[in-house]
């Protein structure tokens, strides 16, 4: 077991990750901490890093060391970005980073920062055809890929603050939103393979000033989960959020809710960045990325083989992160998966539920008892607020949603009596009655599971008219197991309107 600290230096910020790591290929962030540094204010003049800049960043950076050597770290990986990448005085600069803070700063060429934030969405999200937009504080990254496969990038040599700087010196805010969207526009329509993307392909947003546009969206709509992760803005509603703030003043930027404080002064200018990739292109909503460099760094270092080939089963591999660092009984949660989905495949003709169910099944079947790390009693409680907000990786938000209510009606509450109510509002009838007959379903096979010694193999099911047979093949005495899924009757007539026999 390892754990390592990634240091990320942009042109805006600087951001150190602690995460641990485990044998399997799983890590989980365990600190983290952000400082604004603005390296690459003041670089449209001349192209040097100015002193004041740098005095900042190497105090930064000697907080960051003393923070991952708080923590033991048995490897450091620091990188810098555009701003160190394409500073006349880089070398300079490289080398006072080790001499004043101790660390060993790689800087990454464009393709191999590409690299970084391409693994870091590939291996997290679960769109097979996407272009990537990272809005970087001194460059803006494109990346095209299809099938998994990387296709083009291009690293476009402005970010949210030289391009902030470079059309300062208009003062009427909204006509420099429209320089800055003719600009871009004029870089954007000189990039070939942009407009021969296969017109499946999703938009795909990571960086702080997209993240910073889902939580204004996110506070606009009451929207009850605070999850930048797979959270989709669709272009109807930037424009209306651009309309807003590219008028506005900088007293008046912030005073936005969701807005960062130190990112009010540039974020109009990469939303003006994002305008032009919309008028230049079809896309209708832009999908934001939690995992960027960063991530896509531990990606690398705690599964070596992305470089090859990305995780296939990310869902399963966000899954068994979240089994193995809550030291779950792996047997256990595999068996009870398969036995929800033998229910699930047998009850077919009753719940009538669509393939994309599964994956709710999967990770709610899984996942049903992690809360009793917290504590034995109100376990579904505990373990659906961890799923809830565990950010996990391949699967959509409101699946994420579904998945933790269905933990948290699986025991003998109702899902009324939750208390998750704007939650329970992001759904329609049909979503909430799937989520019931799914709670039912993880409900009898952690039941057929009670002894926890994977006593039944197999399960049959007969529909004869009112009744459903539930006829279980075993490799012991499975009283207990019966007599506890029997406790499910009065909910399995509820959701699915037939009676129970367990054989």
């Amino acid at each position: 077991m390892d754990r390592i600290a990634i240091i990320d230096l942009g042109s805006n910020s600087a951001r150190i990750v602690i995460a641990q790591v485990c044998e399997g290929g799983y890590f989980s962030v365990i600190d983290e901490l952000k400082e604004p540094v603005r390296l690459a204010k003041g670089m449209e003049v001349d192209g040097f890093l100015k002193p004041l800049r740098i005095a900042q960043t190497l105090k930064t950076l000697s907080t960051f060391k003393t923070l991952y050597e708080s923590h033991n770290v048995d490897k450091v990986f620091a990188y810098g970005t555009a701003a160190v990448r394409t500073a006349k005085n880089r070398n300079a600069f490289v080398e006072e980073v080790e001499a004043v803070c101790g660390i060993k700063l790689q800087v990454l060429s464009q393709e191999e920062e590409a690299t970084f934030v391409y693994e870091g969405v590939i291996n997290s999200m679960e769109i097979p055809k996407g272009l990537i937009i990272d809005i970087g504080g001194g460059s803006t990254k494109m990346i095209y890929y299809n099938r998994r496969v990387m296709i083009a990038q291009d690293t476009l040599p402005f970010g949210a603050v030289t391009i902030t700087e470079k059309f300062a010196h208009i003062e009427q805010p909204e006509a420099r939103a429209v320089a800055i969207e003719q600009f871009v526009g004029d870089y954007l329509s000189g990039i070939q393979w942009l407009k021969d993307i296969d017109p499946e392909t999703q938009l795909v947003g990571v960086g702080g000033s997209i993240r910073n546009l889902g939580r204004i969206s996110r506070k606009l709509k009451n929207y009850p989960l605070n999850m930048a992760h797979n959270y989709i803005v669709s272009f109807v509603e930037f424009d209306t959020i651009y309309d807003t703030i590219k008028p506005l003043s900088l007293d008046k930027m912030a005073r936005i809710k969701g807005l960062s404080s130190a990112r009010a002064d540039i974020f109009p200018a990469a939303l003006s960045i994002i305008q032009a990739l919309k008028k230049a292109t079809t896309f209708q909503e832009i999908i934001i990325g939690g995992a960027g460099l960063r991530e896509g760094a531990m990606f690398r270092y705690a599964v070596p083989g992305i470089i090859e080939k990305p995780i296939s089963d990310i869902t399963g591999h966000s899954i068994y992160t979240l089994l193995n660092k809550f030291d779950m009984n792996l047997s256990h949660a595999e068996h009870v998966f398969d036995l929800s989905m033998q229910l699930f495949k047998q009850l077919k003709v009753l719940h009538k539920l669509p393939r994309p169910y599964m994956k709710i099944l999967r990770v709610s079947s899984m996942l049903h008892d992690i809360g009793t790390k917290f504590k034995f009693y109100d376990h579904h409680k505990h373990s659906m607020y961890l799923v809830m907000n565990s950010n996990l990786y391949g699967i959509p938000q409101k699946d994420l949603v579904m998945a933790s209510l269905v933990i948290g009606c699986h025991e003998k509450e109702s899902l009324e009596e939750l208390g998750m109510e704007k939650y329970i509002a992001m759904l329609d009838e049909s979503e909430i009655e799937a989520v019931k007959k799914l709670g039912v379903i993880v409900r009898i096979a952690e039941c057929f599971d009670r002894s926890r010694g994977g006593l039944i193999t197999e399960i049959n099911c007969d529909v004869l008219g009112d009744s459903v047979i539930l006829k279980t093949k075993s490799k012991g005495d499975i009283t207990l197991e019966i007599k506890n899924a029997m406790n499910a009757y009065p909910d399995f007539k509820r959701a699915f309107k037939k009676t129970l026999e367990i054989l």
